[in-house]
């Protein structure tokens, strides 16, 4: 049985099938990101920002019983939608589940392939405070 990060993936990545090319793919990205729920404007401090992306990013984690929530915002259309993308995926999860199981669809999606080396590098570091907030939360359990 799929874990609920592994399920939530796989779901992603039959999504992204539809698209014959990657013009139709960054669309899909773009509107997924303005989809993005509000984000505080008090949450926009120095301290929830994403370190390593060329636009800005700001992203919150917080504990909820047993499960992860995140909330996030960027200032650029496509890294919007990879953060959309992320909290279909990462949000509303076990902190254990987080960790036990690797981002296949960055491979799956060819993302490395599709994304700018600084788009690539901020994905990169979205998923590795993921894991940390992950890693953090399941030492304090």
């Amino acid at each position: 049985m799929l874990s609920e990060v592994a399920t939530a993936q796989a779901e992603l990545i039959e999504e992204f099938s539809f698209f014959d090319n990657w013009m139709d793919r960054y669309q899909y990205l773009i509107d997924l990101g303005r989809r993005l729920p509000e984000f505080p404007e008090a949450q926009k401090t120095d301290a929830n920002k994403i370190r390593g992306c060329q636009s800005q990013v700001w992203f919150v984690a917080t504990k909820k019983g047993n499960r992860l929530e995140f909330q996030a915002i960027s200032d650029a259309a496509i890294v919007s939608g990879l953060i959309a993308m992320l909290l279909r995926i990462y949000s509303g999860k076990k902190p254990a589940d987080i960790l036990q199981t690797a981002p296949d669809f960055v491979t799956a999606l060819h993302l490395e392939e599709h994304l700018s080396p600084t788009r690539s590098t901020g994905l990169y570091s979205m998923l590795e405070a993921i894991r940390n907030f992950a890693s953090q939360a399941a030492e304090a359990s």
